[in-house]
């Protein structure tokens, strides 16, 4: 089985312009990408198990793996949820299918999104992993607009390796995922102004 491109440029570009660009001694200091986690939540649908139905066939449509089912931990009365109830949908993705799925999203998917300036910087967790949401299924390729039962929002948890969120931001640039002045947050100036 070949290796998937992204994870070639990973391993032939990346890693040596990361080394450089942040002072590593030793290739295991490299941050690298773990996962990505792909999650859907139908809480407010008042047809909450067809719709959770729905985001499980559009998430195995967008990732290519069947996503599992997420039930709710307890009761809920404003949202009429009750405790066990299913509420979402989530799939993990790791190995060729993270890195085949990542380079359709930089692509592919991304520059074919209307009005697309880039992806917030800002959306970092302290720990050099980040999350995106976007609220339409139909800025996939893989999903037909004329079966599109209802908009389903996702977000993206990018699991890295990286001990803080400049050098998991450096990571995620070398990649290519489509980060707005991503220049200005990672030259000092705050996060905020750079993803406006």
């Amino acid at each position: 089985m070949s290796i998937p491109a992204l994870q070639q440029h990973y391993k032939e570009k990346v890693v040596p312009a990361l080394t450089k660009k942040l002072g590593y001694t030793n290739a295991h200091q490299v941050p690298r990408l773990e996962k990505i986690v792909v999650t859907s939540c139908m809480g407010k649908s008042p047809d909450r198990k067809v719709a959770v139905d729905d985001a499980v066939n559009e998430i195995a449509k967008i990732t290519g793996q069947r996503p599992s089912i997420t039930y709710s931990k307890k009761a809920v009365a404003n949202f009429k949820l009750r405790e066990g109830e299913a509420l979402g949908a989530r799939v993990t993705l790791r190995g060729a299918r993270m890195w085949e799925f990542l380079h359709r999203f930089i692509n592919i998917t991304a520059p074919n999104i209307r009005d697309f300036r880039g992806i917030s910087s800002k959306s970092f967790d302290g720990r050099g992993n980040y999350a995106v949401g976007f609220n339409d299924q139909t800025i996939f390729p893989e999903v037909e607009i004329d079966q599109v039962k209802r908009t389903i929002g996702f977000d993206f948890i990018f699991v890295t390796s990286a001990p803080t969120d400049n050098e998991g931001r450096e990571l995620l640039t070398e990649l290519g995922l489509p980060f707005r002045d991503v220049k200005k947050a990672t030259d000092g100036a705050p996060a905020e102004a750079a993803a406006q």
